[in-house]
């Protein structure tokens, strides 16, 4: 822990009433419930861990943060039994238990919440989260399903984490599964739970409610490890901080002595902008803020028309029911809303990849309702999806044949193969542009942690020439782009580049649509913002006229 006199925790003042917090210096007398000491790990070539050491008390919200590829993530994979350490010491509770197993780390309370979700698909809710402790029917041989769907909803009201327990995980949304991941955690009686950035897919709502559910926890002597790359959260729960760097801890903070700048500064080696501050679009003679600025060809035209679209939910019901609106060269259109309503069947159907029931879409003068993904793509639309490794990557793929997905064709060589030294070559380029990181183009994108996944998909979709709008005719570059989440899962300075990258494209001439559970980011990117509430438009609003109460009212149908 750092040196120096107490200081008083601004997160005591700020807790709502019957909210617990507990100051840093109360948990010094309390037991470590975790100590990992000169852990090592390697997969291949790849040092994910290089004497990395982490101490956690009993009682302790500990927030693990880092860049991405700092090894956050393989420690607490570590901790939770998936892997074994190649050197160093786990103990927990006192006790080495290097090298165990995950049904040992689940025995002795330890739960993992992973970021990217290990659910059965076509089960249903209550049939995930006891799965492995099925409450048994008569005879034992049988799955109780009334019990089990009881237990899920006993669980569910202690915790607020609502989820229909009867629905297939398939059938969910992002911020729906995650949920599942956390309910299925504490079903098993984790008294030691890891979250590897488990707000990433939830609305501030949401996240209050997590906020409540963790301090309930840690008030009933439970513990908490979270994985965060958004250090106001950092902040605002946690009473100690680990800082990861290259494999490495290179710091450790008490919470209540430290700030986002100081704690971004360790991470990243660097001072990093952490304002998300609007960029107006730049302006043309005479100072007036004009889309399209430095294209004026498209400055004034709707680059992508969204008129009257009615789609239907993978639960059968109405997602979107009348939606409209349009796009222009050189703007940005944040989307806005809770989880779940219709911002996912949006941008899908707009790909391609959610049927229209009724309605039409135009990419420029261009009726594309009924065109395949390859068609719209040809067209130039673009589309960084919210779930990467659904719909944005083939995890055993390496990273250069990710970068070529969806055009693969454009790389034909002699005798119908690929061209594999161009593919390298370009991909080496886009790795140098993205930093995407291990630099090396024939790793499996499996093999890379979230974030850096998240920069092979963004270099896909975005890494043409910004000074070209792609044609039928395969000009590189796109005309529209739509970014579902753009920075889920990604650290302070790619977000600082992935948001440089959006307000380029934007200055180019592109139209942007953006969805971002993040309010800060929308309001930081968009020109205007359209609110969804329960699949129809419930408001849209130019960018002066935002705030995050303003768009909260209409988001919750306070606002009519």
């Amino acid at each position: 822990m750092t040196s120096g006199a107490p200081v008083p925790d601004p997160r005591l003042e700020r807790e709502p009433p019957g909210g617990v917090a507990v100051a840093t210096d109360a948990l010094d007398d309390r037991p470590v419930v975790v100590r990992l000491t000169g852990i090592a790990k390697a997969f291949g070539a790849v040092q994910a861990n290089r004497d990395a050491s982490l101490e956690v008390r009993q009682g302790e919200i500990h927030a693990l943060v880092g860049e991405n590829g700092a090894g956050k993530s393989t420690l607490m994979k570590i901790l939770g039994g998936l892997v074994a350490p190649d050197a160093g010491r786990v103990e927990v509770n006192g006790r080495d238990v290097t090298g165990w197993k995950t049904s040992d780390a689940i025995a002795a309370g330890v739960g993992v919440v992973h970021q990217h979700f290990m659910l059965v698909p076509p089960l249903s809710v209550a049939e995930n989260i006891v799965l492995g402790q099925e409450p048994r029917g008569a005879g034992g041989l049988t799955l109780d399903r009334t019990r089990a769907v009881a237990d899920v909803h006993a669980l569910v009201t202690r915790t607020g984490l609502a989820v229909p327990a009867n629905a297939r995980v398939a059938e969910l949304s992002v911020g729906e599964a995650q949920r599942v991941e956390i309910l299925k955690a504490l079903y098993r009686g984790a008294k030691i739970l890891v979250l590897d950035e488990p707000t990433a897919v939830l609305s501030p709502p949401e996240v209050r409610e997590l906020w409540r559910v963790l301090r309930t926890l840690v008030a009933d002597g439970g513990t908490v490890i979270l994985i965060t790359h958004k250090l106001d959260e950092v902040i605002a729960i946690s009473d100690g901080i680990t800082v990861m760097r290259a494999g490495a801890t290179v710091d450790r903070l008490r919470t209540a002595d430290t700030t986002p700048q100081a704690i971004a500064r360790a991470m990243v080696g660097r001072d990093v902008a952490l304002a998300l501050d609007h960029a107006p679009p730049p302006t043309r003679s005479g100072g007036a803020a004009v889309a399209g600025a430095t294209d004026p060809t498209v400055a004034d035209r709707a680059l992508l028309s969204v008129t009257n679209v009615r789609v239907t939910s993978d639960r059968g019901g109405a997602a979107l029911d009348g939606v409209s609106f349009a796009v222009h060269g050189g703007e940005i259109l944040g989307i806005a809303g809770v989880e779940g309503n219709g911002q996912t069947e949006l941008i899908e159907a707009i790909a391609g990849l959610r049927r229209v029931q009724a309605g039409t879409i135009r990419l420029g003068d261009r009726d594309i309702t009924r065109l395949d993904v390859p068609q719209r793509a040809a067209m130039g639309l673009a589309h960084i999806p919210e779930d990467r490794h659904r719909r944005g990557l083939v995890l055993d793929y390496s990273i250069a044949e990710n970068l070529i997905l969806g055009r693969q064709q454009r790389y034909a060589g002699a005798a119908g193969t690929l061209d594999r030294a161009r593919i390298a070559q370009e991909a080496a380029q886009q790795i140098t542009a993205f930093d995407i990181r291990p630099a090396d183009a024939s790793l499996p994108a499996r093999a890379l942690s979230g974030g850096n996944q998240q920069k092979i998909v963004i270099a896909r979709e975005m890494g043409g020439r910004a000074d070209r709008l792609r044609t039928d005719d395969g000009g590189e570059g796109f005309r529209v782009l739509l970014a579902a989440q753009p920075t889920r899962g990604v650290d302070v300075g790619a977000i600082e580049f992935i948001h440089a990258q959006l307000r380029t494209a934007r200055a180019a001439g592109r139209a942007i649509v953006l969805v971002s559970a993040d309010l800060a980011e929308v309001l930081a990117l968009a020109d205007r913002v359209l609110v969804l509430y329960r699949g129809r438009v419930a408001t849209e609003l130019p960018r002066a006229a935002c705030t995050t109460e303003v768009l909260g009212a209409y988001m919750t149908g306070a606002s009519a």
